[in-house]
């Protein structure tokens, strides 16, 4: 069995990342990206609503720099209070 934690994961920046994002479904999700990424050039597209209808996923579209560009907007999506979750 593979250890994935001890795997790096090698990209050739810059390169396109799809980060995945779980709102409350009354959440505006175009708001909430721009509150984090302001103007970068980005695309968010609705991939599915839970079975309840409580919640709702995004797949977040953009061009990322480097490693720690992807690492640090993935950290400030999963900050901000109406993200519920980033995969």
């Amino acid at each position: 069995m593979i250890d994935l934690s001890k795997e790096k994961l090698e990209l050739d920046y810059p390169c396109n990342w799809e980060y995945k994002l779980i709102v409350l479904e009354h959440i505006n999700i175009k708001t909430t990206v721009t509150e984090v990424i302001s103007n970068r050039e980005h695309k968010v597209k609705e991939s599915k609503v839970s079975s309840k209808g409580k919640y709702k996923s995004y797949t977040l579209e953009m061009l990322v720099h480097n490693e720690d560009d992807r690492k640090e907007i993935y950290k400030m999506l999963g900050d901000h209070s109406h993200i519920k979750m980033v995969l």
